[in-house]
């Protein structure tokens, strides 16, 4: 059991140690655990969507807050953008191969969440 405690730490080290303030996996992780940050990437699981489409889908969300979630996101790696040269711009967000990584255990911790939550708890 010492054995697979102390490989566990080594492993831990080589990574990263989001403990630490100075750790860069840590930004990410705020990121990704933000208040809207969670919202975008369970709303991008299963479909691309334009901006105001993220938008009408994230109930309470403003644009201000949606844009700056989304620009840490994407340069966080986890989610692509892509604009077509019309007018107005048409933007499209999705998730990269990252994003879904991160984003299928919120997805099925939600659905956890959801199934388990007993009618009428949520007021």
């Amino acid at each position: 059991m010492t054995g697979s405690a102390q490989h566990t730490r080594a492993e831990a080290a080589e990574r990263y140690d989001v403990l630490h303030t100075d750790c860069p996996a840590r930004d990410v992780v705020d990121h990704v655990t933000s208040r809207w940050g969670v919202w975008v990437l369970i709303s991008l699981q299963s479909n691309d969507l334009r901006f105001y489409e993220l938008r009408e889908s994230i109930q309470g969300i403003s644009e201000k807050m949606l844009a700056q979630t989304l620009r840490a996101l994407v340069q966080d790696g986890l989610v692509w953008r892509t604009v077509e040269p019309t007018t107005p711009p048409q933007v499209t967000y999705g998730l990269t191969e990252f994003g879904r990584d991160v984003g299928e255990p919120l997805a099925e911790l939600f659905d956890r969440i959801t199934r388990r939550l007993p009618p009428g708890s949520a007021a």
